[in-house]
């Protein structure tokens, strides 16, 4: 992941008030990846 998508997604995480600014840090790009497409990918199984 690119440090610009990643600082994307870390600025959409933090304002979801899910983690602190720390937290996030810490995190892997593969734990920033896996919480974003947890909180904010829509499915197709959530429009149903």
């Amino acid at each position: 992941m690119s440090q610009l998508e990643r600082n994307d997604k870390i600025e959409q995480l933090l304002e979801k008030n899910k983690f602190t600014e720390e937290t996030i840090f810490n995190m892997t790009d593969e734990q920033i990846e896996y919480f974003h497409w947890l909180y904010f990918e829509e499915s197709v199984y959530d429009l149903m």
